[in-house]
């Protein structure tokens, strides 16, 4: 077999498609035979070819990956010896990379300490003297670890370690590179025990990027990405480091011999810092060397023969340029001045700008204004109050200054001016609309760049103004006018048309008079489909919505009809994001002027919203770097007629594992946005009766789903306005609405044959029952429909749960879409017990109760053990706040304490953390009647105690302890319990568990303070600040204040003073 397969991969590669099919229908046959893993093994560590080598590595690894449990235990082991005999054998990098990519596939299903062998060989490989075979040791690490991070959390203490020595060989850049990489991996894993040695490492970290980016600049960029992963989880480590951290990134940023992505990585991590640390930044006086640093990149001088990007003939005019150091060094200080005291940053920052402002040379011009725009956002009220006139005079002065570039930055700063700093600057509306429209009336038209930058500048001054706009509404309009009707150029006509909506947001009614040619202009636009036209139609249905809102419902209603279909005309007929968000828009805004126009089309209107809402267009998959000629084989079923299908490098199945990362369109997420807010607004506007297009009748699953989801956030939209404002009327506006929604949702569970669409439909169901809890339930037929629809899908009684099918679908898949349906449905058990009385769910609940415990028993999946314990856990903590809900959980606790008791004993760490979760609120929710059971209950904590390992595990037995005091103190013995406790505080894990142990030790110092005070706890001072602890430790500060000084002290300076600040503060 093996020649057969080489033969086969290697017609794969030929640029014949014909040679490519008859291959792919060869390598089908291939994949029924057993003997494909041997053979593929064999062709792998013995073909004489690279990348047929690398072929067959790959289609292993994908093999793998999708049937690993498929493949024999002998040929598991095989493959496990071959895999790491060809990686040390092979010479080529790119087949190195996919064997390392096969082991990284691998070690997600046997974890590293069932592959004792890849352990010796990353040990051996790294540590070794030959530099070769450190670079290959270093690759299989990166990948094994990037891939499976948290199963080598044992072993992270060692390795970082190894990584440090790494970290000092400068003279072997690769060995640099997959080092660092490896860090990036675990830098979101490590625990408080790798802090230290992390924080050690960092010095050695910036010695070797500097060395990285000498041999490899691209590399250096990517390697960059560490700092990025260590500010993002743990930037502590990076604080006592600062100093030196940022005085690399500047350096590595102000170097114009480097490469601008390494120039924007370095400084854009500079923005970041600041962002999360802005403190630690003042604290170290690093402010000063920042601006120093950045301030010449901001003012540098583009080569001779270019532009800055911003400046070049097609910018948009709006400041969105592309990444630069030029554009970051401008990030750094908006980020500033969003992040920082104003006082403290102009104090550094005014100098460097009004020296920029005096210079002869343009571009230090230009920068100087380019720091007052990006000021204004940050430090609105300090500009607006203390200088604004003084800045304003500035730009002003900027707009007759004798470089085009400065120019444009002085429009720049005015239209950010007019965004940030109202309504102050527009109190000088006499001064800048002449100015402005005399600037305008000026221009040289064929210079359409600049003529954009000045119309965005008036855009933004006027949109603001309201009818102080009116001296000038005649010659703004008649220039608008013009352009709409005399000019030939596109891009003017479409300012012209942008500037109309932003007129019309300030004169609102005294734009009637305009109103005729200015509707007359648009239809002639968003009648024709020619593509040049494109741009002009969107910002057409743009202004035409802001009309809509706008000119009086009196005025615009006889059109509404009109322009909802020519909305779908364009929709119809054009494949456009852009279009389509704006018809959005202009729906929404005819919504509010004449709702009826839309009925007719709330089919088709909200059928194009759903798809943008769910559709993956515009989204990029970029695939890992073998896929240019890799074969993707389908997931077989377990029956004899197996089939594979093959897909080449621009299939859109491709696995989502073989992606390394995505990329969207900006365009399509702003559709996204437009669509939420515009059904949103069509809804509330439109009433309940768009909610009947939200039907299980749409002819793809993902959409009706997502119609659901829908559904499901209008509910909790609603419930949200009653909560903030509690009338009669938006009461019975949810109650309405929820009877219509939810008698949807069950009667798809009931009908509905696809269970992607009934996993969609309960999820959402849950979602609106948490948040409206009782509410859902005041139909008094509700509470028995919605049980009634859960137990149904327990017993798999749904259609969508019918197995009798068409088509012999994969069993396995099937399996795991049903068990996570039941899921969902199990899921929504403790939410309807926490929001209905509980005697009156008692007999749902009673039945059932039984399908969710016999997913407890021994011989079920882990996962099914850990859904059944903790559904029970949720239920138990669900009746200790409703009316009777320790009478219910006392009726059941005969029942449920084995389950739950025999869940602390399991082998997964998971089941027994749900099982003590549970027991800790049984004690709670049942109260006395389990009191009984408190001596067998305490005997098995304290054999759990003794062994247990899991930091969770630990966390909630504390935590179920608590429960147990605060249900019966008297019936726990405190002497031997609370000192077992306190020794395994603070709580490590499940800090949500921090409420309920700090409720029972304020409590405990109330009953039994002689107990709690007998020796000073600095466990306490270690919790996470928290009103219950502060509270407790200010009764021991008043109470016992010199043994509470002497443990005060004793503590770190850090912890010390924010204890001081909150006892403080409270």
């Amino acid at each position: 077999m093996t020649e057969e397969l080489e033969q086969i991969l290697s017609q794969l590669t030929q640029p014949d498609n014909a040679i490519i099919q008859q291959a792919t229908a060869q390598l089908k046959q291939a994949f029924k035979d057993p003997a494909i893993i041997p053979g593929l093994c064999a062709v792998m560590s013995g073909s004489q070819n690279p990348q047929i080598r690398q072929s067959a590595a790959v289609m292993l690894r994908l093999r793998v990956k999708k049937h690993w449990k498929k493949i024999s235990p002998n040929d598991r082991e095989s493959l496990k010896a071959v895999v790491l005999q060809a990686f040390m054998q092979e010479t080529e990098h790119t087949v190195q990379h996919s064997l390392s990519q096969l082991c990284a596939v691998m070690v997600k299903h046997e974890t590293p300490d069932r592959w004792p062998a890849l352990l010796q060989l990353l040990n051996q490989s790294t540590k070794s003297s030959n530099p070769h075979d450190r670079q290959v040791g270093l690759l299989l690490l990166n990948k094994v670890i990037e891939s499976n991070p948290e199963p080598f959390k044992p072993h992270y203490c060692q390795l970082l370690q190894l990584l440090r020595s790494v970290l000092e060989d400068h003279n072997n850049p690769t060995a640099l590179y997959y080092c660092i990489l490896t860090l990036t991996a675990i830098t979101a894993f490590i625990g408080t025990e790798e802090m230290h040695l992390m924080r050690s490492i960092l010095p050695n970290l910036i010695v070797a990027l500097k060395c990285l980016i000498k041999a490899d600049q691209n590399q250096a960029s990517e390697a960059m990405e560490v700092f990025n992963e260590l500010m993002e989880s743990e930037v502590s480590v990076i604080v006592p480091h600062v100093a030196d951290v940022v005085r690399f990134f500047l350096e590595v940023g102000s170097d114009t011999n480097l490469s601008d992505s390494l120039r924007v990585k370095a400084l854009s991590c500079v923005t970041f810092l600041i962002k999360l640390k802005s403190k630690t930044v003042l604290k170290q006086k690093l402010l000063s060397p920042i601006l120093q640093a950045i301030f010449p990149v901001l003012t540098a001088a583009p080569p001779p023969g270019e532009q800055d990007p911003e400046d070049e003939e097609h910018d948009s005019g709006d400041g969105t340029d592309n990444e630069s150091p030029k554009h970051c060094a401008a990030q750094i200080i908006d980020t500033m001045a969003l992040h920082m005291p104003p006082e403290k940053l102009f104090q550094q920052l005014m100098p460097l700008t009004q020296t920029c402002l005096a210079s002869e040379n343009p571009y230090q011009r230009k920068g100087g204004l380019m720091c007052l725009a990006v000021l204004a956002e940050g430090c609105a009220d300090h500009i607006r109050t203390k200088i604004l006139k003084s800045v304003l005079q500035t730009v002003c002065q900027s707009l007759s200054d004798s470089s085009e570039v400065v120019r444009s930055a002085g429009l720049f700063a005015l239209g950010q001016f007019s965004e940030h700093l109202q309504p102050e600057v527009s109190t000088y509306c006499s001064e800048l609309m002449p100015l402005l429209l005399g600037y305008l009336s000026s221009l040289n038209q064929a210079k359409v760049g600049h003529v954009t930058k000045a119309f965005y500048a008036l855009e933004n001054f006027m949109e603001n103004l309201g009818a102080d706009i009116e001296p000038y509404l005649p010659t703004l309009m008649e220039t608008m006018l013009s352009a709409l009707n005399n000019t030939d150029n596109l891009k003017i006509k479409e300012l012209a048309v942008s500037a109309i909506g932003a007129i019309a947001n300030a004169a609102k009614e005294l734009l009637v008079p305009y109103f005729t040619p200015v509707i007359e202009s648009l239809k002639g636009f968003l009648t024709t489909t020619t593509e040049e036209m494109r741009s002009l139609q969107t910002q057409s249905l743009d202004t035409l919505s802001v009309l809509a809102r706008t000119i009086g419902k009196d005025v615009f209603s006889p059109l509404a009809a009109e322009c909802v279909q020519l909305g779908l005309n364009l929709t119809n007929t054009i494949d456009d994001p852009d279009l389509r968000r704006c018809t959005y828009s202009l729906y929404s805004a005819v919504s509010i002027v004449t709702p009826d126009c839309l009925t007719p089309h709330l089919t088709a209107i909200t059928t194009v919203m759903l798809y943008a809402l769910k559709s993956s267009e515009g989204v990029t998959a970029h695939l890992e770097e073998d896929k240019a000629f890799v074969l993707l084989d389908d997931d077989d079923d377990e029956n004899d007629e197996k089939d594979t299908e093959i897909f080449l490098e621009d299939d859109k199945g491709t696995d989502i594992h073989d992606v390394a990362g995505f990329s969207v369109e900006n365009a399509y997420i702003d559709e996204k946005e437009d669509a939420c807010e515009a059904l949103g607004e069509i809804a509330f506007n439109a009433g309940c009766s768009i909610l009947s297009y939200f039907s299980p009748q749409f002819p793809h699953e993902d959409v009706r789903r997502a119609a659901f989801g829908a559904m499901g956030q209008f509910c909790r939209a609603q419930h949200k306005v009653w909560k903030e404002n509690p009338t009669e009327a938006n009461q019975q506006a949810l109650l309405k609405l929820l009877d219509i929604v939810v008698p949807c949702f069950l009667e798809t569970v009931r009908r509905e044959p696809e269970r992607h669409v009934v996993m969609g439909v309960l999820e959402s169901m849950n979602s609106v029952i948490k948040s409206c809890k009782e509410e859902v339930f005041k139909n008094p037929s509700r509470l028995k429909e919605i049980s009634h629809a859960i137990r149904d899908v327990l017993k798999k009684k749904t259609p969508c749960q019918d197995s009798g099918g068409d088509e012999a679908d994969d069993e396995d898949q099937q399996a795991e879409y049903d068990a996570m349906l039941q899921e969902f449905a199990g899921e929504g058990i403790p939410l309807v017990a926490a929001s209905v009385p509980a005697d009156n769910f008692f007999p749902f609940l009673n039945d059932l109760l039984p399908f969710i415990m016999n997913k407890a028993k021994s011989s079920c999946t882990v996962a099914d053990r850990s859904f059944s314990v903790g559904t029970i856990a949720e239920i138990l903590h669900a009746l200790m706040s409703v009316s009777g809900g320790r009478g219910v959980a006392g009726r059941l606790s005969n029942r449920l304490l084995p389950v739950l008791v025999a869940g602390a004993k399991d082998s997964d760490p998971e089941v027994r953390n749900n099982s003590v979760f549970g027991l800790g609120c049984l004690a709670q929710a049942a109260g006395p009647i389990v009191v009984s059971d408190y001596p067998m209950m305490l005997s098995v904590f304290s054999n759990l105690l003794s062994k247990e390992s899991d930091l969770r595990v630990i966390d909630n037995l504390c935590a179920a302890l608590c429960r147990m005091i605060m249900s019966n103190v008297d019936a726990v013995p405190l002497e031997q319990v609370l000192p077992a406790l306190v020794a395994r505080l603070p709580l490590k894990e499940d800090q949500e568990e921090n409420n309920t142990v700090f409720s029972c030790l304020a409590m405990l110092y109330t009953h039994s303070p002689a107990l709690v005070q007998s020796k000073p706890h600095l466990h306490l001072f270690t919790f996470p600040i928290h009103n219950i602890s502060v509270a407790l430790m200010q009764k021991f500060a008043q109470n016992h204040s010199a043994e509470f000084q002497a443990a005060v002290t004793s503590l770190p300076a850090e912890q010390r003073d924010s204890l001081s600040a909150a006892i403080t503060a409270s």
